[in-house]
């Protein structure tokens, strides 16, 4: 069985497509960059020495990785 191949709709889909998942990156780049900003202030604020910013910023890396499994 042949599927008919509507160009114009496809090509206004795709466009429509790549706009959603560049919103959605710009979002959390966003979001990254906020929560990499309040890790900073939490650093500077809080005094930590280089081994205890080391150990919040991999606790905050798994945080990230266990959201990217919850999502899968």
């Amino acid at each position: 069985m042949k599927h008919p191949h509507y160009n114009g709709d496809s090509d206004v889909l795709n466009t429509l497509l790549m706009a959603v998942r560049h919103e959605e990156r710009k979002g959390r780049a966003q979001a990254v960059a906020e929560r990499l900003n309040t890790l900073a202030t939490h650093i500077s604020r809080q005094g930590l020495n280089g081994i205890e910013a080391a150990e919040l910023i991999r606790h905050e890396a798994l945080r990230y990785r266990n959201e990217s499994l919850e999502l899968h």
